[in-house]
């Protein structure tokens, strides 16, 4: 993956000397599976880093941070960038219409960009780790999660909190990133 997203960077590079990069709810480690590549052109780089909570930079030259809502329709406004980027965000940000905000967001910040997100119809769940997970319907995802520890989550002890979980994550199909990146090449 970090191929594309390089190529990408190598081609502002090579038509403006300097690449400013957004990246839409990520975080500095992440950026780590570039480390060669960035370090070898760190004097021409910078990264911006949107995020609801407050994070540390270990590298502030190159990395900025702000807190904020990647769905807020007055994110930078006025601001351009010449990348964008996001990697497994967008299935988090809530319903459609946060998405579509996100979406327009990345968009409107940068002629050019990059975003994942797990696929609905790959049977393997990423966050819970379990095959077909994301086909049960909502009420037996958060059932399940009372009875045992799923992916990334704890046994739940009520089935709000469970619920809240289930609920909090959206996994797109092609189709929809189709409807909401019409411009973009979905692979």
């Amino acid at each position: 993956r970090f191929q594309v997203i390089q190529s990408i960077i190598q081609e502002v590079l090579d038509e403006k000397g300097h690449c400013q990069v957004l990246d839409l709810g990520g975080s500095e480690k992440y950026w780590l599976i570039g480390e060669d590549f960035i370090k070898a052109n760190r004097h021409r780089l910078h990264f911006t880093i949107i995020n609801p909570e407050l994070q540390e930079s270990k590298d502030p030259a190159l990395f900025t941070f702000s807190i904020g809502d990647a769905t807020d329709p007055e994110l930078f406004k006025g601001r351009k960038f010449d990348f964008v980027h996001s990697n497994s965000v967008i299935e988090h940000v809530g319903d459609m219409d946060a998405m579509r905000r996100f979406a327009n967001n990345t968009r409107r910040l940068a002629k050019r960009y990059y975003m994942q997100t797990p696929n609905f119809w790959f049977p393997y769940e990423p966050h819970f780790r379990f095959p077909g997970f994301q086909w049960l319907p909502a009420t037996v995802r958060a059932w399940l999660m009372t009875k045992m520890k799923l992916g990334f989550f704890a046994r739940q002890d009520s089935y709000s909190e469970a619920k809240w979980h289930v609920d909090s994550i959206r996994l797109l199909s092609a189709g929809d990133v189709k409807r909401l990146f019409p411009d973009a090449k979905v692979t």
